[in-house]
Parts: C-alpha cells; structure tokens; sequence
C-alpha cells in the first residue's frame, strides 16, 4: 500500500513485513489516512522494527523502555514534527494490537509527545498577494491560465494537490462554490468568491482550449501538451511569478498561497471553525498555528500605526 525503505524492510522477518501490511492497509481501509501518511507511518514503523531486530526483540513485543530508548536516538536526528508522527504510528499499532487482544498493555501510554517548536508558517502580506497575482501576462493562454491558478489557489485555500487536480465538472459557478478532493479522500464545498470565479470563466473560455488544440482532458488546469497540471510544474510557475512579483523566491511555495488566505481571513475577523473547515482540517490544532502568525501581523500594525506603541 505504501513505499518504505527497500534495504531496511528487506533485512525483517516475513511475518514482520506481514503484520506491517496488514495493519497499513487496515489503517486505509477502516480510517481512510492519506497515501504520504500511511507511507510514512510504515516508514518510521520499519525502521523501528530493524532496531528492534538486532536486538532480538520483535515489534509487537516492545515495552515502553525499548519505545523510550529509540526516541531517546531519534530526537537527536530528527524534529519534533517527525518524532511527533513517530508517536503517533506507535499509538495507532500499538492500540491496533490491543484492540485485537495481540498484546496485554500499551507500551505508548507513558510516552509525552515533543514540545512543538515555534515555527509558524511562511505567508505574504496583503500587498505581495496582490502583486503576485498581477504578475502573470494574461494576454497569453500559460499566462491566463497561471493567474487563473493563483487567483483560485488564493480564493479558495488550497492545497496544490487539490488545484492540479481540480475537474470541470467540480466547478460550479452558478453556486459559486467547488468540490474539492482533500486529504484521505475527503471531499468538501469551498466558496470560490467572484473574482476568481470570473478569471475561470474567461481561462476557460480563452485560454483552456487554446492549451488544449482540441485535445480532451477533464482536469480544469492543463499545460501545452493537452494533458493536466502537475505539482512540479506549478512549483516553477509560482516561483517564476514571485521572481516578477519581486518577492524572494525562499519565501514562497505553493502552500504559501494557502497559509496567506487562512491568515487574511483571521485578520478580517473570520471564525478560526469557519478557517478550519474552509482548509479541511481535521483537527482544529493544526489551524491555531495561523492565530500565531494573525496575532504577529496585529502587534506590528498596532507597533507601526499606534501614537503610544
């Protein structure tokens, strides 16, 4: 179901590699986690098993000294967002075990997760949004359909997964919303706003079949040889418009649109429930991170703009 590393997973035992399966596609089928996920999980879940190995102790039978022990080595090498989902590929098999009554105790139960680092997430202002979107030259079919994917990416929120892979018929421009296919095979309604609903009505009507030279292809975003955007295609054209935009390209991602459209909106008084649905999170904690970044841009308002600052 999921990749891991080939070497290390080739040195466990059978049933090892078995029991790893069966408990990722479990995982798939009963909870519906994304593909990165589950790969992830088998990953640092393999890499667990082999340490565990050479110590003549297999993975189902871990206590929490031997989990304790690992951490202990791994924090040394990695952050605290991958010990993070170390933690929580040990909960899920752990807890799967003892759910099928394979094991007696959990062994994660005395584990406390890292302390998150203050790390907020990289967003533009106001200002370079809007010079961002204006640098496309939208008297070409790349360039209208490039400003048409910046104004929808910024618009609606998106992941770049979800812009690339956005059909025609998700579009509903009578309603003005669209159907979007997020993580784990979720689907949500996203209000799309007229502006970006009007750049769509005229990249389809002017720029998509001139991409398209009569060729068919049910994605919304396509490129020159008929067929549809890819992710590393849309990393370059963002970063060749930050480059016009005179914004540095280290501060800029495709994921940066989506950080500024969440930030804006908490700016403007949006509900952080309202923010959290519009960006399909699952867990409303992985949407407080933008109260942070909100919260920094008011204390330089208030430092810049304030007489008693």
């Amino acid at each position: 179901m999921s990749a891991r590393p080939p070497a290390v997973d080739a040195s466990l035992p059978a049933h090892t590699r078995a029991e790893l399966d069966r408990f990722i596609d479990s995982l798939w089928l009963e909870h519906g986690l994304a593909r990165n996920t589950l790969a992830g999980y088998r990953s640092d879940l393999t890499l667990f098993a082999a340490w565990l190995n050479a110590r003549g102790t297999a993975l189902p039978a871990a206590r929490a000294a031997d989990l304790a022990a690992y951490l202990a080595e791994f924090s040394l090498r990695a952050k605290p967002a991958s010990q993070r989902r170390l933690l929580a590929a040990w909960r899920r098999y752990y807890r799967h075990l003892l759910a099928n009554r394979e094991i007696a105790d959990d062994p994660t139960l005395m584990l406390d997760p890292p302390m998150p680092g203050q790390r907020f997430p990289k967003t533009l202002s106001e200002a370079q949004v809007e010079a961002l979107l204006a640098a496309p030259d939208i008297d070409t079919p790349q360039g209208l359909r490039d400003r048409c994917m910046l104004e929808v990416l910024y618009a609606a929120g998106l992941r770049v997964s979800e812009l690339i892979g956005l059909k025609l018929f998700a579009v509903s421009l009578d309603q003005g919303v669209i159907r979007v296919m997020g993580k784990g095979s979720k689907e949500r309604l996203v209000p799309l706003g007229e502006v970006a609903a009007d750049w769509i009505v005229r990249y389809v009507r002017e720029g998509r079949p001139a991409l398209l030279a009569g060729r068919q292809c049910d994605e919304v975003f396509v490129t020159r040889l008929g067929a549809g955007m890819t992710r590393q295609m849309f990393w370059r054209i963002i970063k060749q418009n930050a480059v016009v935009a005179g914004i540095p390209v280290e501060r800029i991602s495709p994921h940066t649109l989506r950080h500024a459209f969440a930030t804006h909106l908490l700016n403007h008084g949006a509900d952080l429930r309202v923010v959290q649905l519009l960006l399909g999170h699952a867990d409303i904690s992985t949407t407080q991170v933008y109260t942070h970044v909100a919260r920094e841009r008011l204390k330089q308002l208030h430092a810049k703009h304030h007489p008693r600052a």
